[in-house]
């Protein structure tokens, strides 16, 4: 049987799987590689919103359950961003935790702004991750999650 741990890195680890959990993002196409493949381009597409960005991948290790991309094309007031998003384990009681993070370079006056965006962009993803497993089901792709 598979641990919760490695559920969650399954629905996360595509690099096109974002629509699966995050209502935020309308669509994920893959415009060069594959889902696993260092380099590869994703284009994503904001729900309610001709907004899109393209993000490419720049690391992949499948034994720490980590992955790293940066921003390529956006509409964002930033030089240059490089997020990780990281699956761990909660030892004493089988749950999973999740780190999201972001290292950005923006104008100063631009800072507080982006920190925001971030915290909220990244803040709901990680609460439609928690809400697809303590409310959806536990096997990626069904119709609960």
């Amino acid at each position: 049987m598979r641990s919760l741990i490695q559920t969650v890195w399954q629905v996360v680890r595509p690099f096109d799987g974002l629509p699966r959990w995050y209502p935020a993002i309308a669509s994920s196409v893959l415009e060069t590689g594959g889902p696993a493949a260092i380099g590869a381009l994703r284009r994503l597409r904001f729900a309610g919103s001709d907004s899109e960005v393209l993000e490419r991948l720049t690391a992949l290790d499948d034994a720490r359950r980590t992955f790293t991309y940066e921003l390529v094309e956006h509409p964002f007031p930033v030089r240059r961003s490089v997020s990780t998003l990281r699956v761990l384990p909660v030892v004493d009681s089988g749950e999973a935790f999740v780190e999201w993070w972001s290292d950005s370079e923006e104008d100063a006056e631009d800072a507080a702004g982006v920190q925001a965006f971030v915290e909220e962009l990244y803040g709901n993803g990680l609460t439609a991750l928690r809400h697809r497993f303590t409310v959806g089901s536990l096997v990626p792709g069904s119709a609960a999650g």
